[in-house]
């Protein structure tokens, strides 16, 4: 907090919340990756870059800071979240100062750059410390439905912001840094044009299979089989950014070869991981299919919520620390890389047998567009509404004794039905609302306005009586379902 107050009070008085209103009026502007890929290509202009992204990153900065300032009280109030609201006023602040520089001036364009690699590094550890930010909000105040279900909304818009954000941060560095990648000399920026997918998955796979054999000492094989149906005898190539796709197999592998070994933990032979790649015209598609034994449908949403998981809390030390390890991220995070050029991932389980996730990529450069959250009336409603109870029944988890309402005897019953007599084509309702009624009226307790309604105290008193009707309706059927 003192870190967050002293930025604020550093800037002009009041100039970094004005910014941030008048930037989060603005819409992101998302790119193609076509775009991105004749951008960065031979006709590269570093000014043209920085006029675009001093101009874009005050947008997507701001957009996400305002959602971030609709967060509950008491989860803003944690270290970990201040530090990183810290991290976005330096930022935009410092991207703001560029604001008025010429792109003439080829020292403020190179400085431009240095300070995108600067805030770039600044915020390499924006993921894990905003997950401690949750722990320890959880640990401090625990958790509602509702605080997790805008807690789960944000974090998925914050994290995509995250990763456009480190997106257009990469490319400019890397195109204007002064450094080229010796290993991968023909990418543009973090882009492969040619992105080959099958060398990709095998990268994913041995790293992830020296993490298997070094804790269970041994690992599941890989049976890979692929079909160019866009192109059939060529290489399965995409326009792609080799270190997302990466990222989700990675994950997906880890996951699968755990659940493999420990399925399977009293057996010598592990079954193997299958892994199918297609490409067609619109999709390239990857499915990972193991025999871990499967998780049950009712869990499968929860693999995807960051407020679900139970692991013990790790420490943020540096970005050289195994990526998300212990804070359940790595799904919900993969699933975000998929759908951040409009893509998927998906899981689909059999349980008792095992599970397959299946990974969609866009085939075309012009199709994978940017998926970028836009703050905006309804993303405000989103955070503000009360959410209602489900509209569709539920089963109780301990449901009541029924059989308390069969044990009345002939006479009981002969003497309830005669109270509340079934008539015709009236309903049971109808005729107790017309007998309280007529009772009311006698009384002198329910009166009419000039438009003929009755008042609201009759209507309050229908509702409870309808309650006590469908009770009774209840009474009437054996097999205790109301009709």
């Amino acid at each position: 907090m003192r870190l967050l107050r002293a930025l604020l009070r550093g800037a002009a008085p009041g100039s970094i919340p004005q910014q941030v209103d008048f930037y989060s009026r603005f819409s992101p502007s998302p790119l193609s990756m076509k775009q991105f890929l004749d951008f960065g290509s031979e006709n590269a202009c570093e000014k043209t870059s920085f006029m675009f992204l001093r101009q874009e990153l005050p947008v997507r900065l701001a957009n996400i800071m305002k959602e971030i300032s609709l967060l509950p009280d008491n989860l803003l109030r944690t270290p970990s979240v201040q530090l990183v609201q810290s991290w976005y006023v330096q930022s935009l602040q410092e991207i703001l100062d560029f604001k008025d520089k010429s792109s003439e001036d080829s020292g403020a364009v190179h400085s431009f750059t240095d300070t995108v690699i600067k805030i770039r590094n600044r915020h390499n550890d924006v993921i894990p410390t905003m997950a401690q930010g949750v722990i320890e909000y959880k640990e401090s105040f625990g958790i509602d439905p509702v605080t997790s279900q805008n807690v789960q909304y944000f974090l998925d818009r914050f994290y995509m912001s995250r990763i456009s954000i480190r997106m257009l941060l990469n490319q400019h560095s890397l195109l204007f840094g002064g450094k080229i990648n010796p290993a991968h000399p023909k990418h543009i920026g973090s882009i492969d044009p040619n992105c080959n997918v099958v060398e990709v998955i095998r990268d994913g796979y041995e790293n992830a299979k020296r993490l298997c054999d070094l804790y269970y000492m041994s690992s599941p094989e890989l049976i890979l089989e692929e079909l160019n149906a866009k192109s059939p005898g060529q290489p399965m190539q995409v326009v792609y950014v080799p270190s997302h796709l990466y990222h989700m197999v990675f994950e997906l592998f880890k996951n699968a070869m755990r659940a493999t070994m420990e399925h399977h933990a009293d057996q010598c032979i592990y079954p193997a991981i299958h892994v199918h790649i297609t490409l067609g015209n619109e999709d390239l598609t990857v499915k990972m299919s193991d025999r871990g034994g499967g998780v049950p449908m009712r869990k499968i949403d929860r693999l995807f919520n960051y407020m679900y998981s139970t692991a013990p809390r790790p420490r943020v030390e540096t970005s050289r620390a195994t990526p998300l390890a212990g804070f359940g991220y790595g799904l919900p995070i993969s699933r975000l890389y998929a759908q951040y050029f409009q893509g998927d991932l998906k899981l689909y389980s059999l349980e008792g047998y095992g599970t397959d996730a299946v990974i969609y990529i866009k085939a075309l450069s012009t199709e994978s567009i940017e998926r970028l959250p836009v703050y905006n009336k309804a993303a405000w409603k989103h955070y503000k509404a009360n959410h209602e109870a489900d509209d569709w029944c539920v089963p109780s988890s301990e449901p009541k004794d029924m059989t308390t309402f069969r044990t009345m005897n002939q006479k009981q019953q002969e003497v309830f039905w005669q109270t509340f007599p079934a008539a015709g084509d009236v309903s049971f309702f109808e005729i107790q609302v017309g007998q309280m009624s007529r009772i009311l009226q006698r009384g002198g307790a329910l009166s009419e306005n000039k438009k003929g309604t009755v008042s609201s105290s009759f209507i309050c008193f229908a509702f409870l009586l309808s309650e006590f009707s469908t009770t009774a309706e209840c009474m009437k059927y054996p097999n205790g379902y109301c009709h």
